[in-house]
């Protein structure tokens, strides 16, 4: 007997407290019936109408707006953006916070996991419990930082450009992101059609003049003639093999970084803030202190940005391994590091790529896994290299707070975590967490 399908909530308003924020961008609050909300649009202690997006009776939680606010937070501002709000634009998160706000309302979520899902207090993971703004970020209330040096464009059916919604394929058309470095928002992407176009990418490298456009086009459409407000290199996503082609222009943007310029691939990793990179690279080395003749891991390398970095201060005699799954990234880290002797570069998955190497030892370990993060086996295998210390980079709280409970486990302590707000009027943020073996060596 089949059973009844639960009646949906979409569209059901509730007047309800605001409670603590959580991971994703929304706060928690509960129905008069004890139901959960994960609502947008609020702040912690605001009294707000919620009006459910996704959800039935019975669920565990249900998802929605904040519709109308009667009782605001004294650290809400209008939002900046007229994209921002109930239905509008997901890409920002806090438009509505004032900036100091959306700070501590990340260190909030990287305490509250920390706590969950390691058993960590800020002291015991060496957190002051502070999010620090990039350098140039500290905008009074009201003004946004443009940081975005890559932005990945919807096309609606009319072959206008704009950004998703919400957990939503529905494309909300702008003018102009507030958040959109100016390399990116100069070529004016947005002023003009893209018929045929499923969506374009436009990528501002940080450092150098090159500008990228990435068009993916929807089955069987021809690609338009792209004549920009700037000098502009032209790629093309395959849509059957997802691979990346060039039509014109450079099949890559040249990045500068920790004093020396990395060639970025089509498709490649390279952080999106464009103090980013050189803020992660000081956080890592400035935690592992490389030695002259240490031997060290980059791991999640990329196109080698902290792999290069330690070649730099391990000096002729120590050695770097770097492991990246991305052939054209792999590709790309060879070029950027020719220049050093005893660095080396595997491709493949780190799990299966790294028990191939036969390492079995490591004075420095540097991992940036995928959001995910690295997981237990991974960390199981790390622990038992012996490394001095490890740094790990992480762009998802709860992913590097499950990792440092297996490293934990694997006989290493957190010396020090510092988080870094990379990415502005979003509930993301990049945290570096220095770890140890808990017992040092007689």
């Amino acid at each position: 007997m089949q059973a009844e399908p639960r009646k949906s909530l979409v569209g059901q308003e509730y007047e309800v407290e605001v409670g603590p924020v959580a991971h994703g961008g929304h706060c928690i609050a509960r129905t008069s019936e004890g139901q959960v909300l994960f609502v947008r649009h609020t702040l912690p202690g605001e009294r707000v109408v919620a009006r459910v997006t996704e959800g039935e009776e019975g669920a565990r939680f249900l998802r929605a707006d904040a519709v109308s606010v009667i009782e605001a937070s004294k650290d809400r501002i209008d939002a900046p953006c007229p994209y921002a709000g109930p239905g509008r634009c997901g890409g920002c998160d806090w438009q509505h916070a004032k900036p100091g706000a959306q700070r501590r309302l990340k260190a909030d979520v990287i305490a509250e996991q920390l706590q969950r899902l390691a058993g960590l207090t800020p002291e015991e993971a060496g957190w002051d419990g502070t999010v620090l703004p990039a350098e140039g970020d500290k905008l009074p209330a009201g003004e946004v930082p443009a940081w975005r040096t890559r932005v990945s464009y919807a096309v609606d059916p009319s072959g206008r450009a704009g950004l998703r919604r919400h957990r939503s394929h529905e494309v909300e058309p702008i003018e102009h992101c507030l958040i959109a470095a100016p390399g990116v928002s100069e070529l004016g992407i947005e002023r003009r059609q893209w018929p045929g176009m499923d969506s374009v990418e436009a990528i501002a490298a940080t450092g150098s003049q090159d500008r990228q456009v990435v068009l993916t086009p929807k089955p069987g459409a021809r690609l338009p003639l792209v004549e920009l407000d700037r000098p502009v290199s032209v790629l093309r996503v395959d849509e059957r093999s997802g691979g990346v082609h060039r039509v014109h222009g450079r099949p890559f943007v040249r990045e500068r970084a920790d004093d020396r310029t990395h060639r970025v691939g089509a498709g490649g990793f390279w952080q999106v803030h464009p103090k980013a990179a050189d803020t992660l690279v000081a956080a890592v080395m400035q935690g592992l202190l490389p030695r002259k003749g240490d031997t060290a891991l980059d791991l999640y390398c990329g196109v080698g940005l902290f792999a290069g970095a330690l070649a730099d201060r391990v000096g002729e005699k120590g050695a770097v391994l770097g492991i990246e799954s991305g052939k054209r990234a792999v590709e790309d880290a060879r070029h950027n590091l020719a220049g050093f002797d005893r660095v080396r570069i595997e491709q493949g998955k780190v799990e299966s790529a790294l028990p191939r190497t036969g390492i079995t030892e490591a004075d420095l370990i540097v991992l940036d896994p995928p959001r995910a993060g690295a997981g237990r086996k991974t960390v199981q295998h790390l622990s038992a290299l012996g490394a001095r210390r490890i740094a790990y980079v992480a762009c998802d709280p709860a992913a590097l707070a499950r990792d440092l409970a297996y490293f934990r486990e694997g006989g290493y302590r957190v010396r020090s975590l510092r988080a870094f707000d990379l990415f502005p009027m979003t509930h993301h943020v990049e945290c570096v967490a220095i770890l140890e073996p808990a017992t040092k060596p007689a």
